[in-house]
Order: structure tokens, then sequence, then C-alpha cells
């Protein structure tokens, strides 16, 4: 009964989030041959490019552009200077304001933070330690897992590093902690919907 009541929360929630999501008058595949082609060239042919899509939904809702605040610029968020380091080792990279080089850009940015996280993880779990690092930088989300460990947590655990959030110094964690929620809600959509169009 329990998963039936998961599964109908889960439509429900899908139908609700759906039009929220792809309010914007950008088609549903806008920029899928680039989140596939970056998401082979950096993580290989079994990965599912959406998990990106679904990030750069969470980003900038897809639009090129987006900036924010602090700076960062296009459809993946980047700050100026990341993205300059970036082309150093991408020389094929164009402009940032161009959707498919900031998606490249953005994938292969992720693949860098993808290896610093421990091989040992669900691949899952590794996401989201890899986007919380995206959104608040690799030795935030390192530092927060040294407290998870103080606490005796698991640190491979990113209900862990939620749980322990609110103690972490100089994070806005409820921006990084909805975030990955977020990119989970987008990614789940996205599948949901994928599966609908067969």
């Amino acid at each position: 009964m329990g998963d039936l009541r998961r599964i109908a929360v889960l439509t429900l929630c899908i139908s609700m989030l759906t039009p929220l999501l792809f309010s914007q008058r950008i088609p549903i595949d806008k920029y899928d041959e680039y989140f596939q082609k970056y998401s082979k060239r950096y993580f290989g042919p079994a990965f599912d490019w959406r998990i990106f899509k679904a990030q750069g939904y969470a980003e900038s809702n897809l639009d090129p552009e987006a900036k924010s605040w602090v700076g960062a610029k296009g459809l993946m968020q980047l700050m100026p200077a990341t993205y300059a380091d970036i082309q150093l080792k991408n020389p094929e990279l164009g402009e940032i304001s161009d959707p498919r080089w900031n998606i490249a850009a953005g994938i292969y940015y992720n693949r860098q933070l993808w290896k610093r996280w421990d091989e040992k993880d669900r691949q899952e779990e590794r996401m989201h330690f890899v986007f919380a690092s995206y959104n608040a930088g690799l030795q935030t989300i390192k530092r927060a897992q040294q407290i998870a460990e103080q606490e005796s947590l698991d640190v491979h655990s990113w209900l862990s590093i939620e749980t322990i959030a609110p103690n972490v110094p100089r994070w806005r964690h409820e921006e990084t902690v909805g975030y990955v929620r977020k990119i989970d809600k987008n990614h789940e959509i996205l599948r949901t919907v994928r599966q609908k169009k067969r």
C-alpha cells in the first residue's frame, strides 16, 4: 500500500509540476542534441543525459540569456572566470553566451567535480555531491562532510549532509539543498515525459 501511495503522490506532483517546468516557450526537446552529445563525451554513452538538462532547468530555466546577481552567465550559469579556465582545457569552446558551448562547459565542469567524489558511492548519491559542489563550491561540501563525520553520520549519504547543513558555517545551505532537490524533481519529470512520448 505504501508503494502505491508513493506512486500516486509522485504522479500527482509530476502532473502539477510539468506545466510549471515547461511553462516557457522553449520546445521540450530544445538543446537535447547538446545535452546528449556532451554527456556522452564527458560521462560516456550509458549515462542519462537528462540529469544535466534537469540541471539546466534548475540553473536558468534553459534561458541562454540568464545572468545571476553574482555574474554567472548562460544556460548552465557559469562564472566567466570558471568558463575561461574550462576554455583553456577545451579551446574549441566558443562564447559563453552560446547555448552549445555553455552546455558543453557545464557538463565538463560536472565531470571535473565527479572525479573529486568517492568512486564507491552509488551514482545517484555521487551526483548529489557533484551538483551541490557546482552550486556551493567543492570545499563547502567537503566541510559539510567533515561535520557529518564528527556527528557520526554517513559522509557518503546526501541525506546526512542535508541533516547537518545548518551547522556548516559560511554556507547558504537552503539554496544548495533546494537546488539538488529541484534537479531531482526536474529529472523525474523529464524521464516521465520521455516515457509518455514513446
